[in-house]
């Protein structure tokens, strides 16, 4: 059974930083593309930023670039979201996903709220 458990969201100012993390089980994350997004209120979801399973190449949505680091332990079977120089705009719920066997699976969220 695919499942993703995100952790690590908070209440910070901006400036400052944190850590996501994303669990997975029932399956091999290192095999697999994974993707964080983020829900803002009132917002669609959108997408934040991925890394391959091949060369472990990332990408950025444009916002979060110099900012943001996507990461994973192999190890662990964790993926991990370093976000740095946090903004009021990088307010939101954090959700990691991965498309495996055809279907799309989505973690519970985490929340990220930059407030001063």
């Amino acid at each position: 059974q695919v499942q993703l458990v995100e952790s690590g969201g908070g209440l910070v100012q901006p400036g400052e930083s944190l850590r996501l993390s994303c669990a997975a089980s029932g399956f091999t994350s290192s095999l697999n593309v994974m993707r964080w997004y983020r829900q803002a209120p009132g917002k669609a979801r959108e997408f934040v930023a991925r890394i391959t399973s091949i060369d472990n190449s990332t990408l950025y949505t444009d916002s979060v670039k110099g900012r943001f680091t996507i990461s994973r332990d192999n190890a662990k079977n964790t993926v991990y979201l370093q976000m740095d120089s946090l903004e009021p705009e990088d307010t939101a719920v954090y959700y990691c996903h991965v498309l495996y066997r055809g279907n799309g699976y989505w973690g519970q969220g985490t929340q990220v709220t930059v407030s001063s």
